[in-house]
């Protein structure tokens, strides 16, 4: 097997197109230019993808997501992957999504949601329908449950690394990782190690916004955000149907939150959930392979987050989850931060420094389920 991490001497050094940063965003970039027939290098400056791409919950998430280019791209994203998934060795280890509305206010926002185009295929379960297809929910106080088939699960510790292999070997990508890009001048790429060469650039190097382009990126009051995230262990043979949110999810993601109806509901929300809204908290349950869980996560934003967790803050999260699963045991084996860019304005900032040259950050925390659609869409218009 080709070993992606090591950089031979005889590496070539022209290419069709590079690539800055081997996170989800970056390797979208490579499939799609690959998969067009062209020659692709990405170059990584970490010795393999550590960042945010591989510290979410690997969920793709189409439902929610903001109308319009954000939710078209989530819906062509979980396309390719449930074509390449397969191809490249990943799991897909369960789709759907259970949203649980607590709150009648969180009802009248998912019925809203429901006369949307982006409720087509979706259904409305009331508690008891909901209880029979996911028994593990706590459905006492439940209004309604949102179910959608359109999103998935892969998980991301291991998907990234697998796909950038199965690149490497069914596509003959390129990989130069442990080594800094330090200019951009296309057709030329300085790295700490050589002088490459491509006819194009995309540069998509998430949280390193005072590196390449830095005058550009702060133009776009771009901020960070740092998540908490947790993986706990249930009681033998508890499984997830799907994905699974709650209430506070339909005041965050666009696709809720900027409909009319989600208004009360935030009013009702700080009144009650003041502190979880005070950290950004909303939950997200995804299940993997060994049974554990994936849960999180909070939202805390600046332009040099600590990387510490607080621990109030997860047992805020922990409460959320017991609320919302049928839990017998909650056993947190892991705990961890993931930070990734953020705008008040946009999901997604494409730049063109010139025409050869693409700087391409997602800056809503949805790379792992748009990431694949705004490739498109930067090729489709260069």
């Amino acid at each position: 097997m080709t070993d992606i991490l090591h950089t031979p001497s005889t590496a070539p050094s022209h290419f069709d197109l590079i690539v800055v940063g081997a996170g989800i965003v970056g390797l979208a970039h490579a499939y799609t230019a690959a998969s067009r027939g062209l020659k692709v290098c990405v170059v990584e400056r970490d010795a393999a993808c550590i960042g945010a791409s591989i510290r979410n919950f690997g969920f793709v998430t189409v439902t929610g997501q903001g109308a319009g280019s954000t939710w078209r791209r989530a819906r062509r994203s979980r396309e390719v992957w449930d074509t390449v998934a397969p191809q490249a060795g990943i799991d897909v280890l369960h789709r759907g999504l259970y949203l649980c509305a607590r709150r009648p206010l969180a009802r009248a926002v998912v019925e809203a949601f429901m006369r949307t185009e982006m409720g087509e295929g979706c259904e409305l379960l009331t508690p008891a329908e909901a209880r029979r297809r996911a028994p593990v929910l706590r459905l006492d106080e439940a209004q309604a449950v949102l179910y959608s088939p359109h999103d998935m699960r892969v998980e991301s510790r291991t998907a990234i690394g697998l796909l950038a292999r199965w690149l490497a070997e069914r596509h003959g990508v390129v990989f130069r990782f442990g080594e800094a890009v330090l200019e951009v001048a296309t057709p030329r790429v300085r790295t700490s190690r050589a002088v490459l060469h491509a006819d194009r650039v995309a540069v998509c190097t998430n949280t390193e916004l005072h590196g390449l382009f830095s005058e550009r990126l702060a133009a776009q009051d771009l901020r960070l955000c740092q998540l908490q995230m947790l993986r706990v262990t249930p009681e033998a043979g508890f499984r997830l149907p799907g994905s699974v949110m709650g209430d506070l999810s339909l005041v965050r993601y666009h696709g809720y939150s900027q409909l009319p109806e989600a208004a009360p509901l935030l009013a009702q929300l700080q009144h009650e959930e003041s502190e979880s809204l005070a950290h950004g908290i909303h939950l997200i349950v995804v299940q993997s392979a060994d049974g554990s869980l994936v849960v999180g996560d909070s939202h805390h934003y600046g332009a040099a987050p600590e990387p510490f967790a607080q621990e109030h803050v997860d047992a805020l999260i922990l409460r959320h989850l017991r609320e919302t699963l049928q839990l017998q045991q909650a056993t947190v084996s892991a705990r961890w931060v993931g930070t990734y860019p953020s705008s008040a304005t946009r999901d997604c900032f494409i730049d063109a420094p010139d025409d050869a040259t693409r700087l391409v950050l997602v800056t809503s925390g949805t790379g792992a389920s748009t990431a694949f659609g705004i490739a498109e869409d930067v090729f489709a218009a260069w």
